[in-house]
Formats: structure tokens, C-alpha cells, sequence
């Protein structure tokens, strides 16, 4: 089959992209933490996605207009592919390098002064401490003298839980059954 003039040629695909941004307000880097940004190389800078929490690179680097980049929320392959409605966010350069760099370091000391260094033991109320003190002071000998001393009253109260009160049996009625029941199902 020869190629004439009248058959169609196929055109160059290109990969299209959206130039449109995202219709939600851009994302100012001074309003984020700075834990959340990444600056080290200004030319791949990333930052975590206020929507999906997801770290997602910022594109157009070289023109006028940053915006994320159009990514998913969820983990690939896990879940559906749902479009993050941040996509191509725009995102508004409110501060500098330099300025990143020392909010960074600034709450990491923070974060650092707020873990504390050394437990301290919970202080001893006056009744917990005189108990713990009679314990330690007690011998096996005083322990044996202290049951002898209770062995008596605990005697009195079993001999007043085995008597049996009167009028505890009904006069009338039906006896107490004293068979197990098992009923029986219906048969379908």
C-alpha cells in the first residue's frame, strides 16, 4: 500500500497539561509550618498538601505561576485514584529562603524545649507514706500476733452468716425446683 496525499497522517501526541490553576486561594508558604516545606533545592521544592497531607512537588519553577502538582489523594494502589481537589493550587512565594531556613530552626529549638529531659517521681501523700513506713517496720512475729488478734472476729462473722434467719421459707407457694430445665427446640 503506497502513502498519496489524500490519506490522513497521525499527529505528534504531546502530553497536555493544564494551564489552568485551581479555583481555590493560593497557598501562602508563611501560613504553613515549616516542617511542612521543603527548600533545600528552591529548584525541586516540595511542600505537604493542606488537603491530603501528602508531600507534593511545586511545578513551574521558571515562570511566573508556582502551582502544585496534580496528584491523588490516598497511597498508590491501595485505594482509588481520587483527584486531590488542591491540584494545581497556586502557591505564593511570601518568603524568602533565608527566612525558611530560620523559622525551621526556630521550631525546632521549640520543639526540642518542650520534651522534657528528666521523669520525676510522683510525691507521696502523708497516708501512703506513714503505710509504706508501718510495712517496712513490721516483723513476721507481729504479723502472726496481728492474725490472732483478728482470728476471733472473723469467727463471729461466719457463725452469723451460717445461721439461718427465721421465716426465710416461704409458708405457701410452690416448692423451688431443684432440676435443671433444658428445653427442647421446635422442630422446622
Amino acid at each position: 500500500m503506497s502513502i498519496t496525499a489524500a490519506m490522513p497522517a497521525a499527529k505528534e501526541r504531546h502530553r497536555t497539561r493544564r494551564k489552568r490553576a485551581s479555583s481555590l486561594p493560593a497557598i501562602k508558604l508563611s501560613r504553613l509550618l515549616p516542617s511542612h516545606i521543603d527548600l533545600r533545592d528552591p529548584l525541586k521544592a516540595v511542600l505537604v498538601c493542606p488537603d491530603c497531607e501528602t508531600w507534593v512537588p511545586i511545578t513551574g519553577m521558571y515562570s511566573k505561576v508556582q502551582k502544585l502538582v496534580p496528584h491523588h489523594t490516598g497511597k498508590a494502589g491501595v485505594a482509588a485514584a481520587l483527584r486531590c481537589r488542591s491540584s494545581n493550587r497556586r502557591v505564593e512565594w511570601d518568603m524568602t529562603i533565608p527566612e525558611w531556613r530560620q523559622a525551621l530552626t526556630d521550631a525546632v529549638k521549640e520543639a526540642a524545649s518542650r520534651q522534657p529531659t528528666t521523669v520525676l517521681p510522683k510525691a507521696f501523700s502523708p497516708q501512703t507514706d506513714r503505710t509504706l513506713r508501718a510495712r517496712a517496720a513490721r516483723t513476721p512475729a507481729t504479723r502472726v500476733a496481728d492474725w490472732d488478734a483478728v482470728l476471733p472476729r472473723v469467727a463471729a462473722a461466719d457463725e452469723k452468716r451460717r445461721a439461718v434467719p427465721a421465716g426465710d421459707t416461704p409458708a405457701e407457694g410452690p416448692a423451688v425446683p431443684l432440676d435443671t430445665l433444658h428445653p427442647k427446640r421446635p422442630q422446622r
